[in-house]
């Protein structure tokens, strides 16, 4: 087994940037360091130091001052007439990271009345210099009434150039392109002549700079062991064909699935009367995330921050961040809080699973005694029964296929005021 890495966590204007210092003795024993942030602008003070153009902040959330403006806006999921929405921006400050950043993630919790929704943008200082263009990394509306001015959510392709590209939901800098500091631009929108407004409680990212790697050594117990959340067991099988709109439910709505489960979990899922649209169907708040999270770009539910954002409609936080191992996640465990991992493997390469999978999200809820993963996996067994959705992985196993496939990447969704695991030398939340 290699050396441990030896962690120093540093604080650069304002956010918590970790980074590996090893040994001399120690230099070839030890895996490239993996380098992640996570900040967010969440408070009256923190809004304050944004630039702002039209933007005020009320009680801790971002809104409508006095609109800057006016601007057409076509959705391409609609019918093809033009609306005209007032708009307000606020730009957050500069934030460096003390590495050069390859990719870059947004989230955000928002309150969108009918007739408004939020776009959240993405700009930095490249290392050779250059200052890129805004990258739009989400459109984004809580509501689906497009009669009373919502938009149908989206992201936003086709945005590539020479310093990087939006891949559905993450910034991805170019090749031999990397990021030195980079900012947030959140814009409002309400339709013109219209006095309601969105309400921005929080926006951040997570940004990092990951090795490139096949395999990871299994991480040390992080003090979970024994340890399971009685999160609710939902199979995202029992859903197969339901609303193909919102793509039909079955293997894409594991995201939308895991989601719901946690959210039932806080006690915040929807309710019987929001629901009543569903039918006599079983579980319908899994049809509902589904509809609420839905892109209608990437046509799919997996959308990482629209998933958090919608469960930020649901009077609780979430955010999408990467975590280095299962010793970080069971920092989470510990403190009540439950994880939805991102995951990808081969058929075989995560005994008991019983299928293989490009990508798939599924409920870290605990830990056994000896250290393997419990989980909620929506798609357990590829069998449409609640009771088969708790299993338990083997650690080693779940953490290649994790931590080397989509860098260790999870949301992180709490109740409001819950209080995060306590920042330590490998915390980037």
């Amino acid at each position: 087994m290699s050396a441990p890495t030896r962690t120093i966590t540093a604080l650069i204007a304002g956010v918590v940037v970790l980074s590996s210092a090893v040994l001399p003795s120690e230099a070839v024993k030890v895996a490239a360091p993996r380098q992640i942030t996570f900040h967010t602008w969440t408070s009256d003070a923190d809004f304050l130091a944004g630039a702002h153009s039209g933007t005020t902040v009320t009680d801790g959330s971002l809104t409508f001052g006095q609109a800057t403006g006016s601007t057409p806006y076509v959705d391409p999921f609609g019918d093809g007439t033009a609306k005209s929405y007032d708009q307000a921006s606020w730009v957050s400050p500069p934030v460096s990271t003390g590495f050069g950043v390859t990719e870059l993630i947004a989230s955000w919790n928002a309150t969108t009345p009918p007739g408004t929704w939020v776009e959240v943008s993405m700009a930095a200082k490249t290392n050779l210099g250059a200052t890129t263009k805004w990258y739009v990394l989400g459109r984004w509306s809580g509501g689906d009434d497009t009669a009373a001015g919502d938009i149908h959510r989206t992201s936003v392709p086709a945005q590539g150039d020479t310093n990087g590209r939006v891949a559905v939901d993450t910034f991805v800098a170019a090749k031999d392109r990397w990021m030195d500091r980079w900012q947030l631009k959140v814009t409002l929108y309400r339709l013109t002549g219209t006095t309601q407004a969105p309400e921005v409680r929080s926006v951040g990212a997570m940004s990092s700079r990951l090795p490139s790697e096949s395999k990871v050594a299994v991480s040390p117990l992080g003090g979970a062991e024994g340890v399971v959340l009685d999160v609710p067991t939902y199979s995202q099988e029992t859903h197969i064909g339901h609303y193909p709109q919102w793509d039909g439910g079955g293997e894409a709505w594991c995201s939308a699935t895991s989601t719901a489960m946690v959210l039932d979990y806080y006690g915040a899922g929807p309710t019987a009367d929001e629901t009543d649209w569903v039918g006599d169907e079983p579980d319908p708040q899994v049809d509902h995330a589904a509809r609420h999270v839905f892109d209608y770009a990437y046509d799919g539910a997996g959308n990482w921050p629209f998933n958090t954002a919608y469960a930020g409609t649901r009077g609780v936080d979430g955010f999408v961040t990467r975590l280095r191992s299962l010793t970080e996640a069971e920092q989470f465990i510990k403190a009540g809080i439950p994880l939805i991992a991102s995951l990808s493997f081969k058929k075989g390469d995560l005994p008991g699973a019983g299928y293989g999978t490009n990508g798939h999200l599924m409920v870290i809820v605990g830990f056994a005694p000896n250290g393997d993963v419990v989980v909620n996996d929506p798609a357990s067994h590829l069998i449409a029964s609640n009771d088969q959705v708790r299993t338990t992985y083997d650690r080693a196993a779940f953490e290649n296929a994790w931590v080397p496939h989509s860098g260790g990447l999870v949301y992180v969704i709490h109740p409001q005021g819950m209080p995060l695991p306590p920042h330590g030398p490998q915390a980037n939340w």
